[in-house]
């Protein structure tokens, strides 16, 4: 049967709405990462790790092997959603008193996915959306990042739903099953169907297992 309520937000499935905003110069990955920490409000064990990444400490990252260099040189060099990720990693480690040393194997023997997971489970469900991302200063637009950052920036100015959009809180969520959820706003006929909203997760689940033999 199907559950009702606010659910929090899956932080795995809200961390991979970054990667589309990819690719990053180096700045724009160390605001970026900062405000990820900042905003998620995970507070370190260890006071020396509590420093948001800079592009200075990016750097150092990438000459230790710890971050995987980036594509192009110098200020061509472009980041990807996957170096976001490392960084992310290693901050939040260094959060949890890990050492350098020790981040440096546990990058090697992670995979893409398993270094996606452990970063999601470490920011928890405070992790925001990119366009609730407070981001404290912009950068000049240049080439093909300045034109990706100048997309992303205007997502980010966009009001959170569009006009005329019904809020957030005005929707029903029914988890039909791992990872899968029906969202059902209040003025939908089936929202006056409370009483069977476990019926109406069996039907979708049903329907799900139908597609998933043919």
């Amino acid at each position: 049967m199907g559950t009702v309520g606010t659910s929090l937000p899956d932080p795995l499935l809200v961390l991979r709405e970054y990667r589309q905003l990819a690719p990053w110069s180096l700045r724009d990955l160390s605001m970026v990462s900062a405000a990820i920490l900042e905003a998620s409000a995970v507070r370190p064990i260890n006071a020396a790790a509590s420093a948001h990444p800079n592009e200075r400490t990016i750097r150092f990252y990438v000459t230790k092997g710890l971050v995987a260099a980036p594509e192009g040189r110098g200020t061509a060099a472009v980041y990807s959603y996957r170096h976001l990720l490392q960084v992310l990693a290693i901050k939040l480690r260094q959060m949890e008193g890990g050492t350098l040393a020790a981040i440096a194997q546990e990058l090697t023997d992670a995979t893409g996915d398993m270094l996606e997971r452990r970063v999601a489970s470490a920011l928890g469900p405070g992790l925001p959306v990119p366009q609730r991302l407070p981001l404290a200063e912009q950068s000049p637009a240049r080439g093909r990042v300045g034109r990706a950052l100048s997309t992303w920036r205007a997502q980010l100015d966009r009001p959170e739903s569009p006009a005329g959009a019904p809020p957030a809180a005005s929707w029903h969520h029914i988890v039909v099953s791992r990872g899968i959820e029906l969202h059902i706003h209040q003025e939908h006929p089936l929202a006056r169907q409370g009483g069977r909203f476990g019926e109406i997760a069996d039907a979708v689940r049903a329907a799900l297992e139908h597609l998933s033999e043919t």
